[in-house]
């Protein structure tokens, strides 16, 4: 019982400690602070010029509020006043933002995937370069195509 522990304890350790995991967890961490970061350029530098240039809109303000049970519709200031009063809102200003932080994102994501397979084609390339392209004849020792079936120096089976 405590040796399939020890083994189950050995294989976990293995496991966690592989690259692949530890590469998961910080691409976890990174990806969590480049979303915050995407979210505040997008609310901090983006939307408010786009707002003034739409005829100074605040996109975070943008809602709905919809009627209460009675059927009413109660104005309010701000976002931050319906949603304190209780009011039941579609928050369509918050939702334009998010997305445009995705594809934001989205798009980011496009670019380092992209560079990546630029990188892999490239290493791919090197290494078949880098393959040999010749071999020696085991008779004559003469230097002859890498897919030659018969020696051209000694006629040789290969």
């Amino acid at each position: 019982m405590l040796d399939r522990f020890k083994r189950y304890a050995d294989e976990f350790k293995t496991f966690a400690i592989k690259g692949n995991v530890i590469d998961m967890a910080v691409g976890i961490i990174i990806g969590a602070s480049f979303s915050k970061i995407v979210d505040s350029m997008v609310k901090d530098i983006i939307m408010p010029p786009m707002g003034w240039l739409m005829g100074k809109v605040d996109f975070t303000n943008l809602y709905l509020t919809l009627p209460d049970y009675e059927g009413k519709i109660v104005k309010y200031p701000s976002l931050e006043a319906a949603q304190s009063a209780g009011a039941v809102t579609i928050n369509y200003g918050l939702f334009i933002n998010t997305l445009i932080s995705f594809i934001f994102v989205a798009f980011a994501v496009f670019l380092l995937i992209k560079f990546i397979n630029k990188l892999r084609a490239t290493t791919q390339k090197e290494c078949e370069q880098a393959q040999p392209q010749t071999k020696i004849c085991p008779k004559c020792f003469s230097e002859i195509n890498i897919q030659a079936t018969r020696c051209p120096h000694c006629t040789s089976d290969l």
